[in-house]
């Protein structure tokens, strides 16, 4: 008889090239790993702001060596980041509540899965960390959303309930479900585990979410892998 699949939280924000990472390979696992995959968007400013945490762009020496951390991790991720050309801009000033409320929506209009919400958190992050293009304007949000294969009309509704106080709830929901289990950064990895959480923050723990959920580390690529 198979084991019982593991379900996996994943809280992620679009603003957090880290969180990118971390999404996509949990995305390339999800059908490999005998796990339940749940996506959890939350804003990682509410995440900084309850845990007393900063973000790295605001230390100097954090930001330089960031720069050239996430050129050597999307090589060897296979995940197409480019930053943009004014990331402090991106992150800070402009930042992604108006995105994750967006995502936030998505999602609770989705039924049967969260292939959307996977796609459209996707294309927001080829805009914002690949592109350098605007993922806080309706416009921006509209065009993303379509690419990720949503109607006009769907982007539409979506845009209006981003706006509502219901998604606006279910956002600052998530978020503290994310500080509950002592969140100070994203992404974060909750691992339910024998009736226990078992909390992962980062994009460089996959071996050890592994060995706690007893599966098999492949690399990041598990299909090229099993070849």
């Amino acid at each position: 008889m198979a084991s019982s699949r593991k379900v996996i939280e994943l809280f992620y924000d679009v603003v957090s090239p880290y969180s990118w990472l971390g999404f996509e390979v949990m995305c390339r696992y999800r059908n490999v790993w005998n796990i339940d995959l749940k996506l959890r968007p939350a804003f990682l400013g509410g995440i900084m702001q309850g845990s007393g945490n900063k973000p790295p762009g605001l230390v100097p020496n954090k930001f330089l060596y960031m720069t050239t951390d996430l050129h050597r991790l999307a090589q060897y991720f296979q995940v197409p980041i480019s930053p943009p050309a004014d990331p402090f801009e991106a992150m800070f000033e402009k930042g992604s509540l108006s995105a994750m409320r967006f995502v936030a929506a998505v999602q609770e209009r989705e039924v049967g899965g969260d292939k959307q919400v996977e796609q459209v958190s996707r294309e927001l992050w080829m805009r914002i960390w690949s592109q350098d293009k605007d993922i806080t304007q309706p416009a921006s949000l509209s065009e993303a959303a379509m690419k990720a294969g949503l109607s006009a009309c769907e982007v539409e509704e979506l845009l209006k309930l981003s706006t509502s106080k219901e998604i606006k709830d279910k956002l600052k929901r998530s978020t503290q479900e994310a500080l509950d289990h002592r969140a100070f950064g994203f992404p974060l990895a909750v691992c339910h585990v024998n009736g226990k959480a078992e909390v992962f923050f980062g994009s460089d723990r996959f071996e050890l979410i592994a060995h706690c959920i007893g599966e098999k580390w492949m690399g990041p690529q598990p299909a090229a892998a099993k070849l």
